[in-house]
């Protein structure tokens, strides 16, 4: 028996991770009879997956059971966790049972630690904050690779910079690329990435700078012409709060007489010649406006998580912000 534990928020980067192990575990001759998904949010359904991982497959390959959704590694009853006990020592080995969760693992419960013992495979599937550049160029280049479309390193950092931590926007642009490409051998540069690429994140970053420069007319510009394009709202909060952390960070460290190299370790900067870019950003901003910001902005992302109306919470907390920096 293969076991394999899924989870995080970016459910766009999970499932395609659960159909590439399902299109190599499994014989597509097959697949129909040996290829079980439960949504495993109740005991009953967790048990019923167990059952049916319990069955060998029918033909060739392996039998692939997939609980999703399931909370047993955040809540697990002594009963169910004693048919987990009993069952999964008996699994035969051509079954592979994977289960996801949206939520981290409570290592301190004892179904986690059951679940995750070797040769058990654990992975994450956080997004990456849009303020961590070298983790967002490494998964361009990572799914680039698998898509095979060959990128110029400023043509990596341009799509980083626009995609930001837009999993299923990564890989509809690059496959868009693919085909503008088609069979040639040389890499696509900066200028062709940019006509052809969205940037949805790239226009966050112009109205994170807007409001930085307390240019409120031109912000409330940005704003709709983001959410014209249906840009959701919990994304633009997302793009403006990583900015405006990069800002607090860089302006307290200058102030704090830390030299770039410093700065750019502290931020985990893939090209650290950037902290120059972002010293001119924030020259004539006050380390107290940019402490100010963020609490705005957690302000901004409770509101619209607890369901109030999107466009004219994002408009007034947008002329809060930029009337702070005036």
């Amino acid at each position: 028996m293969q076991i394999y534990l899924f989870w995080g928020e970016d459910e766009f980067a999970m499932s395609q991770a659960v159909t590439s192990l399902r299109q190599t575990v499994l014989d597509p001759n097959w697949a129909s009879f040996n290829y079980d998904k439960i949504i495993a949010d109740r005991a009953d359904a967790v048990v019923e997956g167990l059952d049916r991982a319990l069955t060998p497959p029918f033909g060739t390959g392996s039998r692939f059971v997939w609980l999703a959704n399931t909370t047993v590694t955040q809540q697990c009853s002594p009963e169910l966790l004693a048919q987990f006990e009993r069952t999964l020592p008996v699994i035969p080995p051509t079954t592979v049972l994977l289960l996801t969760s949206l939520k981290k693992p409570d290592s301190r419960l004892k179904s986690t630690k059951l679940l995750v013992q070797p040769p058990a495979q654990v992975r994450e599937f956080s997004p990456i904050p849009p303020w961590n550049d070298k983790e967002l160029a490494q998964r361009v280049r990572q799914v680039a690779g698998e898509m095979n479309v060959k990128l110029t390193a400023t043509a990596i950092e341009l799509l980083a910079e626009s995609i930001g931590s837009d999993t299923r926007g990564l890989y509809s642009e690059l496959e868009k690329l693919r085909l503008f490409a088609g069979n040639r051998s040389q890499p696509l540069n900066p200028e062709e990435v940019a006509a052809l690429v969205h940037c949805h994140a790239q226009n966050t970053f112009q109205l994170a700078d807007a409001i930085r420069e307390g240019n409120t007319s031109a912000a409330l510009d940005l704003l709709a012409g983001l959410t014209g394009r249906s840009e959701p709202g919990l994304r633009i909060v997302a793009g403006l709060t990583g900015k405006f952390r990069i800002w607090l960070w860089v302006k307290a460290m200058i102030q704090a007489g830390d030299r770039d190299d410093k700065i750019a370790q502290a931020l985990d900067l893939g090209n650290p010649k950037r902290v120059y870019y972002f010293r001119q950003e924030v020259k004539n901003a006050s380390l107290e406006k940019l402490q100010k910001s963020l609490p705005l902005l957690l302000e901004l992302e409770a509101s619209l998580k607890r369901g109030r109306e999107e466009i004219s919470t994002l408009q007034t907390k947008v002329i809060e912000l930029s009337s702070l920096f005036r």
